[in-house]
């Protein structure tokens, strides 16, 4: 039996939620070091003696956002057709897939980063810098950009490596970028004295290396190795990675377009607001991102068991996660809620930050369990295929709710509505969610008898 076989049963034979575990264990791994070392940009510059700083690292987190957004968008929209691919036994398919989105991502963040530093001041106050955060905020994003190119491709490598279900490959790359991130924030900060530019600098670098060995890991086992010459830029493949993609670019963009919103809707309310806020929204991530990393784990087990045509694999995967990840996200918020000042004291030892922080804490903290069955319907619906119910689930929560919201409520309410907008977007998007996955779950056919 050749290793790609081997894989397929893999895939396909063991029992689901033994497999899914098996597959999320490296995928929450993966996920909770990455936000780890996201939050360690803003802890690190947050000792520095300036509300600016910090408020500079919350502004260009929406710039990361955008990134990310390239980077899932190929590399979500490339693995899906790759999974799918393999589960039918395409390997060529899958193996024209994963060069063309690795080299489209490549080629497209090379333009955000040339774009980004002609256009550097606009688009520092177009990402809701305040002057008295400008200066910081065009130090950090000046460095962040030219790390653009290898962010985006890494995102891709880590995705296609899921999809495959390689997540171990996943793993090592990103973990090891992040210890690399760790450790470089206090030495270029601090010791090089570069201030909030050592931070950029540091995790373009450990970004850098984790790109180098995620794509040293597609040559390992019986991943598919990335080679120029499979590289198709035919509108065939550009469809299949839109129609897989789309949902994911939707999410990321929307969510880099809501805090952009947020941080202008702060910014009556001073620096120290906007700081409070970006803190929140990297502590709320770190939270999420064991939930996200656990329907990583689902992901390429939905998308080969459906091209498989083992529907009931399907259905049983999505309830099981559903199920663990809502007990796993309200003993987070019961603890977020209560150690929410002690939180953001962490991040800024201010007390007009922790005041502020504490409270959209608790707020967010009130609804976050609600997101299990949303995301975990939103990842199945994408492995799946389905793009118009997957794409609307996407944007509902940021784009849909939180964008029109958080321009309502700070307008009737002041820093309690932009405090309180995330947590009534979660309820309202969890509301859509429900009998929207209820259909999809009802329209899934039987086993294919064939097999």
């Amino acid at each position: 039996m050749d290793e790609r076989e081997q894989k397929y049963r893999q895939m396909t034979e063991p029992p689901v939620a033994r497999l899914i575990c098996r597959l999320a264990v490296p995928c929450i791994i993966s996920m909770l070091v990455t936000a780890f070392y996201n939050m360690a940009d803003t802890y690190f510059v947050g000792m520095l003696d300036s509300n600016a700083a910090t408020g500079a690292v919350g502004v260009v987190f929406s710039m990361m956002a955008i990134i990310q957004a390239v980077g899932f968008f190929y590399g979500q929209g490339s693995g899906v057709y790759i999974s799918s691919q393999m589960g039918k036994k395409n390997y060529q398919e899958a193996s024209n897939m994963a060069a063309t989105g690795f080299f489209s991502a490549l080629l497209t963040g090379l333009g955000i980063c040339i774009l980004g530093q002609i256009f550097l001041e606009p688009l520092a106050y177009f990402l809701g810098s305040t002057p008295t955060i400008l200066p910081y905020t065009e130090s950090y994003l000046r460095v962040i950009l030219i790390g653009a190119p290898w962010m985006t491709a890494s995102l891709v490598l880590n995705n296609q490596l899921r999809f495959q279900g390689s997540a171990n490959y996943a793993m090592v790359g990103i973990v090891s970028g992040a210890i690399l991130n760790i450790a470089l924030d206090p030495l270029l900060i601090f010791v090089f004295d570069m201030g909030v530019a050592g931070a950029g600098w540091a995790t373009i670098i450990s970004q850098f290396v984790s790109f180098c060995l995620l794509l040293k890991g597609c040559s390992k086992g019986s991943n598919i190795n990335i080679h120029i010459r499979n590289c198709k830029f035919k509108w065939f493949y550009f469809r299949m990675i839109f129609k897989g993609g789309f949902p994911s670019l939707a999410r990321q963009s929307l969510a880099s377009v809501a805090t952009i919103c947020l941080n202008h809707a702060a910014q009556p309310f001073g620096d120290a607001a906007i700081a409070a806020m970006g803190v929140v929204q990297r502590i709320t991530m770190f939270g999420f991102s064991a939930m996200l990393g656990f329907g990583q784990g689902f992901q390429p087990v939905c998308g080969f068991n459906y091209g498989a045509g083992l529907y009931s694999r399907v259905k049983e995967g999505f309830w099981f996660c559903v199920k663990i990840s809502f007990i796993f996200l309200l003993c987070v918020s019961i603890l977020g809620f209560i150690f929410a000042p002690d939180l953001i004291a962490l991040f800024r030892d201010d007390p007009a930050v922790i005041e502020c922080g504490t409270r959209a804490l608790r707020f967010q903290c009130m609804t976050l369990c609600l997101q299990s069955w949303v995301v975990m319907s939103n990842m199945m619906m994408q492995s799946m295929g389905l793009v118009v119910p997957a794409t609307f689930l996407a944007v509902a929560r940021q784009g849909c709710f939180f964008i029109p919201l958080v321009l309502i409520l700070s307008a009737l309410f002041g820093l309690t509505g932009i405090q309180m907008t995330q947590s009534i977007a979660d309820l309202l998007t969890f509301c859509c969610a429900v009998p929207l996955q209820l259909t999809v779950l009802r329209k899934i056919p039987a086993d294919d008898p064939k097999r």
